[in-house]
């Protein structure tokens, strides 16, 4: 175990802006400014998140649910990821690219982990990968980050592990559990992430954490006191209705907006108002 072993990164200059790097998230936390993370999983939307001057832009393994349409991400494929975050590095230009470690593509040995996190940074673009766990898979991190792959490790409640948890239920309520938490965090810390993910537990437990550790706590569902926060951008943008979990805040309804331009269109359509002659060759 290395405790704040971090991979030194160096400042890429694109249309005049600085590439964030993993020294500028430790520098804010040092600062005391907050990060701010949004998950991305086509080019469109990257770059609108990118041109809005967020931080880390996240490829998650969340698209299995608000793009797929799944129940959970479990379905979720390292192709899939591929894919995804192929699109989301072609639109960034300046925040950092994280891509998401899919169910099973890190917990079977650590030759899998590394090839499958290899990918993210070689085919896809990424500058870091994010894996869920905490002691079960320091190994992993560490063997990440002595091959230079940085690593951003998430504790709480880890949706790939809904079976084990019975469901997407808030962790750490208990001494014992806000406890083992803690020390979860110092594990990932120790093994070498550059910052770790608090989801779903008590913003009391956020805030020890996040006091006891020398690296980034990115929140979601964590409450005010981690040093950044990272939220689903279809649930920040009103775009998906299935559920609506208790941490989210919707900034826009494009999903409203949507439907009522879709319905303006058909009835043009219909009636033969459009397309007119402003939308017609001569």
């Amino acid at each position: 175990m290395r405790k704040g072993y971090y991979i030194q990164t160096l400042h890429f200059k694109e249309n005049g802006m600085a590439k964030t790097t993993i020294q500028d998230l430790l520098r804010k936390k040092a600062e005391g400014k907050k990060i701010s993370m949004l998950t991305a999983y086509d080019y469109p939307f990257a770059q609108i998140i990118d041109e809005a001057g967020v931080d880390a832009v996240l490829v998650g393994d969340s698209l299995g649910v608000v793009v797929q349409g799944l129940e959970n991400t479990l379905a979720v494929t390292m192709d899939e990821m591929m894919y995804h975050t192929k699109m989301v590095s072609r639109a960034v230009k300046n925040a950092m690219v994280i891509g998401d470690m899919p169910f099973m593509s890190y917990q079977t040995s650590s030759e899998d982990c590394l090839r499958n996190a290899g990918r993210f940074l070689k085919e896809g673009g990424a500058a870091a990968i994010k894996i869920e766990g905490g002691a079960e898979i320091a190994d992993r991190i560490t063997a990440l980050t002595r091959s230079d792959i940085p690593v951003m490790a998430h504790i709480g409640l880890t949706p790939q592990s809904i079976h084990r948890m019975g469901g997407y239920k808030v962790q750490g309520k208990t001494k014992t559990a806000a406890r083992k938490l803690i020390e979860e965090a110092k594990i990932v810390e120790d093994a070498g992430a550059f910052s770790v993910v608090l989801e779903g537990i008590p913003m009391t437990l956020a805030r020890e954490i996040t006091k006891t550790l020398s690296i980034p706590t990115i929140g979601i569902g964590a409450g005010p006191y981690c040093d950044g926060q990272v939220l689903v951008m279809h649930d920040l943008l009103g775009l998906f209705e299935r559920f609506v979990p208790k941490f989210i805040k919707r900034y826009a309804k494009l999903r409203d907006d949507a439907v009522r331009a879709v319905r303006e269109y058909k009835k043009e359509v219909e009636e033969g108002v459009f397309p007119s002659e402003e939308q017609s060759f001569k």
